[in-house]
């Protein structure tokens, strides 16, 4: 008998969570992605907003 046994498939945790049931995030792929890109987008927007506020109160106490 090897001194190494492969584990068998069916045996794994790993093969048990990869084989799951079809979940909400799998079936509905490109909402997904809608969410992801505004998301994106809105971050990017808000901190641009805040880097502006930022920037403009740092000109303000250079100026006095």
């Amino acid at each position: 008998m090897a001194a190494i046994r492969l584990i068998e498939r069916d045996d794994s945790p790993l093969h048990q969570l990869v084989r799951r049931k079809k979940n909400w995030a799998a079936g509905n792929v490109g909402v997904v992605l809608v969410f992801c890109i505004v998301f994106v987008i809105a971050a990017g927007l808000s901190s641009l907003y805040f880097y502006r506020k930022w920037m403009a109160r740092k000109a303000r106490r250079g100026a006095v």
